[in-house]
């Protein structure tokens, strides 16, 4: 193996670790949490070279602290949540105090943590804390792997292999939906698009139907882009039959395992779930940033939701407007 052989495998890894930390923490499912604090003990020691041990093995639950590393001098929370309450709420704990002369890090695990970087804290206790190096995200820490020598990459690839096992068939096949997410993950959906010719009044009705509720703001935002879809669509279709009818099929084929477990806007989220490992395991998926993925997925699931592929449709609904 080679230098991107080893990144691209701990690339999609901690990607995907970040994918169910974020997909189960929306159905209450905390389990992945715990787990990611000890895996994480260990990655910043590979990657650092730090010596972090886990407060909380030797004292339960202790406020804001997670791991300490008493050689550098370092106190650092590990958490799914990526807010300026979060951190604000962590420097303000009494349990700091103690830790004069530490440097406190807020390592950020599933979301991306740019914007919280450019703002300012309060820090009661004056505990040693800049938000631009001091707040770390999965993107920092890939950057900083990216740029390590071979052997270094070498040895966080071989921890990361062991730690974060793939439950996935390790032979990845080609599949259309990783074809059509390359292909979105191209355009620029910061344009506007008309609402050509769907009615958002009926896709109201089935968003109601089926007690969408925090669903609806993701529907709201992405089913302005259908006629684009629509055309990416009929582009696709032009290399062969079925190809956009086997994306849709893969979708509906998701939504229909889970909706005997789930329903709501747990049903649709996790679709959006299942849509993007589907992707990840894709041996023709192109990498890009995890919320550009999460971005196309959304956009693909809510076309699904308006042509009637997935969640009941309301009596006489009709998407399409004459």
């Amino acid at each position: 193996m080679n230098r991107p052989d080893y990144f691209n495998v701990i690339e999609e890894r901690l990607n995907l670790l970040a994918l169910r930390i974020i997909s189960r923490g929306r159905l209450n499912i905390l389990d992945f949490h715990g787990h990611s604090e000890n895996f994480y003990q260990f990655f910043l020691n590979e990657v650092n070279g730090w010596e972090v041990t886990n407060e909380n093995n030797f004292k339960q639950n202790v406020e804001a602290i997670d791991l300490v590393d008493h050689t550098n001098k370092l106190v650092l929370q590990v958490s799914a949540t990526a807010s300026k309450q979060k951190i604000e709420s962590s420097l303000s704990k009494d349990s700091i105090k103690k830790y004069k002369g530490y440097t406190f890090k807020f390592v950020s695990i599933a979301r991306d943590a740019d914007e919280l970087k450019k703002d300012t804290f309060k820090n009661p206790h004056g505990i040693t804390f800049n938000p631009v190096t001091d707040i770390i995200d999965k993107n920092a820490m890939l950057s900083k792997i990216r740029g390590l020598n071979m052997h270094d990459q070498e040895r966080i690839y071989a921890f990361v292999k062991q730690e974060l096992v793939n439950d996935y068939n390790p032979l990845k096949l080609e599949s259309n939906l990783a074809r059509v997410i390359n292909v979105l993950s191209k355009e620029d959906w910061n344009k506007k698009d008309s609402l050509g010719e769907i009615s958002t009044f009926e896709i109201d009705r089935k968003i109601s139907y089926n007690n969408l509720n925090s669903a609806k703001t993701i529907i709201d935002d992405y089913k302005l882009h259908n006629s684009r879809v629509d055309k990416i669509y009929t582009e696709f279709d032009s290399q062969g039959s079925n190809k956009s009818n086997s994306v849709l099929s893969t979708i509906r084929q998701e939504y229909a395992k889970l909706k005997g477990s789930l329903s709501d806007d747990k049903l649709f989220f996790a679709v959006i779930s299942k849509v993007q490992e589907k992707v990840l395991n894709s041996s023709n998926y192109t990498s890009i940033p995890f919320d550009e993925l999460e971005l196309c997925v959304n956009i693909l699931v809510v076309d699904a939701f308006i042509r009637c592929k997935i969640f009941e449709n309301p009596k006489d609904y009709n998407y399409a407007t004459t």
